[in-house]
Parts: C-alpha cells; sequence; structure tokens
C-alpha cells in the first residue's frame, strides 16, 4: 500500500496506520481522510490482518485537528457536505469495521483527531496526550461526530462542558472519564497496545465482528440493540469458528480460529 499521508505496515496480524504529516501535527485534510478509508477497506479485507492499530507520527500529535485552511471559506451547504462525506468516509466506516480498530493516541488529540480516536473500538493513551474538541473557539461545531460520542463515553455532561469550554484534558483525566482504557508512557504506548492486539487475537475473528454490531446497535436510534444480539448470537453458530471453538474447549485444547 504506497500513501502520501499515511503509512501503513502488518506484521504478525496486527496492521498498523500511523498518520505521517507530523510538520502539520498529523491534521486531517480531505486527502489523509481518503487515504485512511483506503488503508481500513484494505486492511479489513485481508483476512490475516486481525487487529488494526491506528497512531501518528512522532511524540507531539496523534491527530491535532483538522486542516482548518481547507474550509475556512466554505458555504453552508459546503459545511454540512464536509461533515457527511467524513463521517461515511471515515468515522462511521471506522466504528462499523469487521476488524477491532485500537487508537493509540500518543499526543494531542484536538477536533477531528479525537473525533477518529473515538470513532475506533476503544483507546490507549501515551502519558503526554493532551485531548480536547476545541471547534466552538473557531465559531464551528465537531462536525465529525463529535457531538454524539463524546457523551456515550463521558456522560452529557462532561462533554458539554468539553465542548462548551473547547478546553483540553489530560491523559489521566480521560482515564478518570473513561475517554481511555489506559494510560501508558510514551515509549511504551505501541508495544502496550500491541500487547492488546495479541490477546484479542486469540479469540474467534468471527465472533468479534458480531461482537462489534451487537455492541454498537445499541447507540443506533431506531435499533434495538437486543434484537440485534440475539441474531448475531445466532449467527455464530453457524461458523467455523463457533465449531472449532465448542470442539477445542470440549477436547481441553487450544482453538485455532479461521475467522470462517
Amino acid at each position: 500500500m504506497n500513501f502520501e499521508n499515511i503509512i501503513v505496515t502488518t506484521e504478525n496480524g496486527i496492521g498498523q496506520i500511523t498518520i505521517n504529516r507530523p510538520s502539520k501535527l498529523n491534521a486531517l485534510n480531505v486527502a489523509t481522510i481518503q487515504e485512511l478509508h483506503h488503508a481500513f477497506e484494505q486492511l479489513d479485507a485481508d483476512t490475516s490482518t486481525q487487529v488494526i492499530i491506528i497512531t501518528g507520527e512522532g511524540e507531539k500529535a496523534f491527530v491535532a485537528g483538522a486542516d482548518i485552511s481547507e474550509f475556512a471559506h466554505f458555504s453552508v451547504e459546503e459545511g454540512a457536505q464536509l461533515a457527511q462525506q467524513g463521517q461515511e468516509l471515515l468515522f462511521d466506516f471506522v466504528e462499523n469495521l469487521r476488524t477491532p480498530v485500537i487508537a493509540a493516541v500518543n499526543g494531542f488529540a484536538l477536533g477531528g483527531g479525537l473525533e477518529l480516536a473515538m470513532s475506533c473500538h476503544f483507546r490507549v493513551a501515551s502519558d503526554n496526550a493532551k485531548m480536547g474538541l476545541p471547534e466552538v473557539s473557531l465559531g464551528v461545531i465537531p462536525g465529525y461526530g463529535g457531538t454524539q460520542r463524546l457523551p456515550q463515553l463521558v456522560g452529557k455532561g462532561r462533554a458539554m462542558e468539553m465542548v462548551m469550554t473547547a478546553g483540553m484534558i489530560d491523559a489521566e483525566t480521560a482515564k478518570s472519564y473513561g475517554l481511555v482504557n489506559h494510560v501508558v508512557p510514551q515509549a511504551e504506548l505501541l508495544e502496550f497496545t500491541k500487547g492488546i492486539a495479541s490477546k484479542i487475537q486469540r479469540n474467534s475473528p468471527a465472533a468479534i465482528s458480531q461482537a462489534i454490531k451487537a455492541v454498537n446497535a445499541n447507540f443506533k436510534d431506531g435499533v434495538d440493540g437486543y434484537k440485534t444480539e440475539i441474531k448475531s448470537f445466532g449467527k455464530c453458530f453457524g461458523t467455523e469458528d463457533f465449531r472449532e471453538g465448542t470442539t477445542a474447549f470440549l477436547e481441553k485444547r487450544k482453538a485455532s480460529f479461521t475467522g470462517k
């Protein structure tokens, strides 16, 4: 995979996407969003990739926001289109990906950067990370799902405060809010995150993809999450992974899953 703004590698079943615009603090522009879409799509289609980690290049920023120069002069219609296309191409796309995605937040995660991290299935942060949604200080609001996912993760009151003050929180505060799962030293971030990924790899990819679908259903308007869980639970019974997992358990051996 050859990209201009991101680096994609795979090793031992773990795909890693690194946003590589350090001179712009890895800010998201339209081209980078498009590249990220293609990278996630390709890794998800590769059955040998069982977990995806996304991070930023360098020690300063995961993603320090969107590239404001691209939309500073947009009209109402252009602004709405920007948000819709971005959500469809990247943020909603990542949230609903079959392959688990972990954000390794290695520094500033602001605006679109925090929105990208929140669209991942969960987050690990370095101890120098700072997170926030500063959009109202620019006369706009989060447009890539931030007003929806932040309250889901930290609660309405804390989300309202973060959005309205446009302030940043540090990694330990983010952990106490439930925004990130773990905080580790910067130098240990990727290794620690890969350790979690290796634990995920021990389990059934087919079951994990159904679990993602069932958990996400609870946060979708008009969708009965319990019914989705029942349907997803039933689908597992038709997989080779279910037959292998139950057989291995009864035979008291380690399961060898294929993701089918």
